[in-house]
């Protein structure tokens, strides 16, 4: 959940970096993405993700079922597009602070889902409309509420 707290420290942060020159996220690490050639809003997350400093690398597959399996990322997690960075998994449209924070705190999980396609969440965009959404941080025996939008 963001909180007034955290909205102001990564506020400061983005401060500090933008008078550094630098990116908002700059990282050694490539974030690859895998997705079906048809899929538009994966086009649109990945525009976000360079946005936000990463450097992406696209893989276009017509059946992301196996990648899906071998990272741990439950069916019912499951969206259109599968990333992998920094040994994680980052299934659907997550917001980059939230792939920032993951990196950042190296929690003990395979990785985040935003499950399905909420309207409103990065790549998702639609006329200003909006639904609430979690992001959802997974692993082995392990889910919980990462963020909340």
């Amino acid at each position: 959940m963001l909180t007034r707290r955290t909205f102001l420290l990564s506020a400061l942060a983005a401060t500090a970096l933008a008078a550094t020159g630098l990116p908002a996220h700059a990282t050694a690490e490539t974030l690859d993405v895998y997705k079906t050639p048809w899929c538009g809003c994966c086009t649109a997350w990945v525009d976000h993700m360079r946005e936000a400093g990463f450097a992406v690398r696209v893989t276009e597959l017509d059946d992301l079922e196996p990648l899906k399996s071998a990272h741990g990322i439950p069916a019912e997690l499951a969206s259109c597009h599968t990333a992998l960075i920094g040994g994680y998994a980052i299934e659907g449209h997550v917001p980059a602070a939230d792939v920032i924070r993951l990196l950042e705190e190296r929690p003990a999980a395979a990785g985040l889902a935003v499950p399905g396609m909420p309207m409103g969440s990065p790549g998702m965009e639609m006329d200003g409309h909006t639904e609430p959404y979690d992001v959802v941080l997974f692993g082995p025996g392990t889910r919980s509420v990462f963020a909340r939008y």
